[in-house]
């Protein structure tokens, strides 16, 4: 198989954000009086969007509805802001994005991060690399659901099966699965080896441009 196009997901895989996230949901929970965590505990806790974040950081009795919508709220105005302080690209990420530009490879970044603040970090940090860049704009559209992934194909006219979807979470190994694309793992994310493997990961990538070999497989 020759692939025509790459989709990134985009914290964990393409930058390192665990600290930005971090410091951001923190300043949240101290402002409520509340537990904050390590960036260790972040890690496990990132990967299916800023409400999902928000609920899991927040103990289980100061969960009600309202609550949950006022750290939401209060976390996306502080992160927003701070998206891009600590985040950067992690090593060898822009020589492979240059690469597979080289190659005439389509490659486009879906997370599931909100799509203003996949946009603005995709924006400052990998400018002009991606097309389209997706992140969440419907909550039942969110990895592991493939829709998006696919909508991505069909704007780029490939087809799934030629297709290389890239992730650092099960959650990315999922949604490449249920949409019928490679899915390839990252070792340097914010989950294992084995976890991207139990998922169904058909690759694991120890540095970013192992991903060239995969090109023709």
């Amino acid at each position: 198989m020759t692939y025509k196009a790459v989709i990134f997901d985009l914290d964990g895989t393409l930058v390192n954000s665990i600290e930005d996230i971090t410091d951001a949901m923190n300043t949240v929970l101290r402002n409520h009086n509340y537990p904050t965590h390590t960036y260790k505990t972040y890690k496990n806790l990132v990967g299916s969007g800023i409400k999902s974040l928000v609920v899991n950081a927040l103990q289980k009795n100061h969960r009600s509805d309202l609550e949950i919508d006022n750290c939401l709220n209060t976390m996306m105005t502080i992160y927003s802001e701070r998206c891009t302080t600590k985040t950067q690209p992690y090593s060898g990420i822009i020589k492979l994005l240059d690469s597979l530009k080289s190659k005439q490879l389509k490659i486009s970044v879906f997370s599931n991060k909100a799509d203003v603040l996949t946009k603005k970090v995709v924006s400052a940090l990998l400018p002009d690399y991606f097309e389209p860049v997706f992140g969440l704009k419907i909550e039942a559209h969110k990895k592991t659901n493939p829709i998006v992934a696919l909508e991505i194909c069909k704007t780029l006219n490939v087809l799934p099966e030629e297709t290389i979807f890239v992730g650092d979470t099960g959650i990315d190994i999922q949604t490449a699965n249920n949409a019928t694309m490679l899915a390839v793992g990252v070792s340097w994310g914010f989950r294992d080896k084995k976890k991207l493997i139990d998922h169904g990961a058909s690759h694991i990538l120890n540095h970013p441009l192992d991903l060239i070999d995969l090109l023709s497989v």
